[in-house]
């Protein structure tokens, strides 16, 4: 008889069955593929979750400028964005999430306008 290679129960059913329920064949894959640093998968979804930290972080007043600097400094990386909203005006925030930036320029220095989802924005 096998044995489960995730919880080590005792396998039943089918000769080529390899795991004893569907929460432990989804447990081992999904402990499986934490595990591998190269998966495409995992580092989109840190990088994405780092930027609406960050976004979260500058942005408490709901609209917000940063310098992009300070941001990036953070490892804020604006090429990993969830969605787009195009305003009237014809500007293009990118959103992680619900927190959106925009990059402008204040001075001659680089900056991000940080923004929140709102509902006009649907």
């Amino acid at each position: 008889m096998r044995n489960c290679p995730y919880c080590g129960k005792q396998v039943e059913g089918r000769t080529d069955k390899k795991f004893c329920s569907h929460y432990c064949k989804s447990s081992y894959h999904y402990v499986k593929n934490r595990e591998d640093e190269n998966n495409l998968f995992r580092k989109i979804d840190t990088q994405l979750k780092l930027n609406r930290r960050i976004l979260k972080e500058y942005n408490k007043a709901g609209k917000a400028m940063v310098r992009a600097e300070t941001l990036l400094g953070e490892g804020f990386n604006p090429k990993y964005f969830t969605n787009y909203w195009k305003s009237k005006s014809g500007g293009v925030y990118l959103f992680c999430y619900e927190y959106g930036f925009k990059k402008t320029e204040d001075n001659g220095k680089p900056k991000y306008l940080l923004v929140q989802w709102q509902d006009y924005m649907n």
